[in-house]
């Protein structure tokens, strides 16, 4: 059997590609890297696979967890934004073992910005000559229910300095379901890039007012300029760190070109994917 290691095994991610191999029919081993593999085995309990210790910050577990594995799904912890420290000597080591094909979850436009790790990540793939599939999704909707959270909950608002900026969108779901098939037919997919989208362009005024009538509560969106933004957060005792990254994802958009929707999703799973107000309905008691 193909066996696989999917990395951030118990993230949002994670579990949906988990959830998405367990619906299908496949002979792949599927093991999960976990850092903590008792809380790894408790979480992943109702998942058919097994554990394996791996942590993005210790790189003594990084061969260990690849030796005799045969693909790997790998992601970028948020938390993790140093390349040339943690990603490098992973891809080196996945190199020197027995890792024919790597399938790397990166972001929509990736091509286009050379300063956000997925782009310097990418290029160490390249460079490694192993077989790859890169996975480019849009702006997770489960940001609401995860890093937003809080100000939607608590405050009633959306918080973020992207103007009017459109975004393409993807549910984790659809994002799993596209993993699970260029998992299973690897063959299918080498050294191709899909960027996943559903069929919207949405500003995160146009998103808020979406989540108000979905909810039955007033979202109000307030686009701060950078230094309120990050006074803020920084006062929330948000990382500095992540505030870099979520200025990276929500100011700069607004001096791009609004990114196209594509059919990616539907012609590698079949189905078409979620829209925003399904998202919404499907999340409403989180939101």
């Amino acid at each position: 059997m193909t066996k696989v290691l999917i990395t951030g095994a118990t993230g949002n991610i994670g579990i949906e590609v988990l959830s998405a191999l367990q619906k299908l029919d496949h002979q792949l081993e599927i093991y999960a890297g976990v850092k903590d593999t008792a809380f790894g085995n408790e979480k992943l309990s109702n998942f058919n696979m097994k554990t394996i210790k791996f942590d993005f910050m210790n790189i003594e577990t990084f061969l260990p967890a690849l030796e005799n594995f045969d693909m790997l799904f790998l992601l970028r912890p948020p938390q993790i934004s140093d390349v040339k420290k943690y990603f490098a000597p992973l891809i080196d080591i996945a190199k020197k073992s027995s890792i024919k094909h790597i399938v790397f979850l990166s972001v929509q436009g990736v091509e286009n910005s050379k300063i956000i790790p997925h782009h310097k990540i990418e290029k160490l793939i390249v460079d490694s000559k192993i077989p790859y599939t890169f996975l480019r999704p849009a702006y997770f909707m489960q940001n609401f229910t995860t890093t937003l959270r809080n100000d939607l909950v608590k405050n009633h608002r959306i918080y973020l300095p992207a103007g009017q900026a459109k975004f393409t969108v993807i549910d984790a779901e659809d994002i799993g379901s596209a993993t699970a098939q260029v998992l299973i037919e690897p063959q299918n997919h080498i050294n191709k890039s899909y960027e996943l989208t559903n069929n919207e362009t949405l500003s995160f005024a146009e998103m808020a007012d979406k989540i108000s009538k979905g909810i039955g509560k007033t979202i109000e969106y307030i686009s701060p300029n950078l230094l309120q933004f990050f006074l803020t957060k920084r006062k929330e005792n948000m990382p500095a760190m992540l505030i870099l990254v979520m200025i990276l994802l929500h100011y700069f958009p607004r001096f791009q070109k609004t990114p196209k929707t594509t059919e990616w999703v539907k012609i590698i799973t079949g189905q078409a994917p979620k829209s925003f107000d399904n998202f919404v309905l499907a999340n409403k008691n989180q939101l």
